[in-house]
């Protein structure tokens, strides 16, 4: 099994398309770095031999961050935004849409389930 970045690669998949399990690697960054590494994309993950996957390996290294430094570097400007007070650190803060969605009937996703609302008392009934 190919292990990438500390991510396990499944064999079975196109190499363009494995290292997209890559927290950091989507599709496009995947074919700069097959077409730098001189790989086809259409291979086979279990097809790659060791000097490829080293390849790939320092190819990743060198161009930035993935995987836990990248996540590191995110929450880190989360808490960058929520310590300076800023507009979209208070929406962070409050856990409500940070781009400028709507919320008044969406963002369920964001702010969770609905709250439920108070059951009014019944109407006394004529005896």
């Amino acid at each position: 099994m190919a292990r990438v970045a500390g991510v396990d690669l499944p064999p079975n998949k196109r190499v363009q398309i494995g290292l997209t399990y890559i927290y950091g690697i989507g599709k496009s960054r995947a074919t700069a770095i097959l077409t730098e590494a001189n790989i086809s994309a259409d291979a086979k993950i279990k097809d790659l031999n060791e000097d490829d996957l080293t390849r790939i390996r320092t190819i990743i290294d060198s161009q930035g961050d993935v995987e836990g430094d990248l996540r590191k570097r995110v929450q880190m400007d989360i808490k960058r935004l929520m310590d300076i007070g800023c507009y979209r650190g208070l929406r962070h803060r409050k856990s409500l849409p940070v781009r400028g969605q709507r919320t008044s009937t969406n963002a369920r996703t964001r702010k969770g389930p609905r709250k439920a609302a108070i059951a009014k008392k019944k109407a006394p009934g004529k005896k």
